[in-house]
């Protein structure tokens, strides 16, 4: 049981790394770094957490670009 307590916690940490990998690799074909993206969004209050933003970056690649072209501007 100590073990399926501390994974829990493990997967948890893999998943936020995994999020970021998705969301970098489509901010940089878009002509953005995730940094970029991510300090562009909340100057702009765009409020899209990690996950669904890498759920948009892998299935709808067009919604993803529209949300990084209005960070560009920020």
């Amino acid at each position: 049981m100590w073990y399926a307590t501390r994974d829990r916690r493990v997967r948890k940490r893999d998943l936020r790394k995994l999020w970021i990998v998705r969301i970098n690799a489509a901010a940089r074909i878009n002509g953005m770094s995730y940094s970029k993206l991510i300090h562009g969004m909340k100057t702009t209050g765009i409020t899209l957490n990690r996950k669904m933003l890498a759920d948009l970056a892998v299935r709808e690649p067009k919604a993803f670009a529209e949300v990084v072209q209005k960070t560009k501007g920020a």
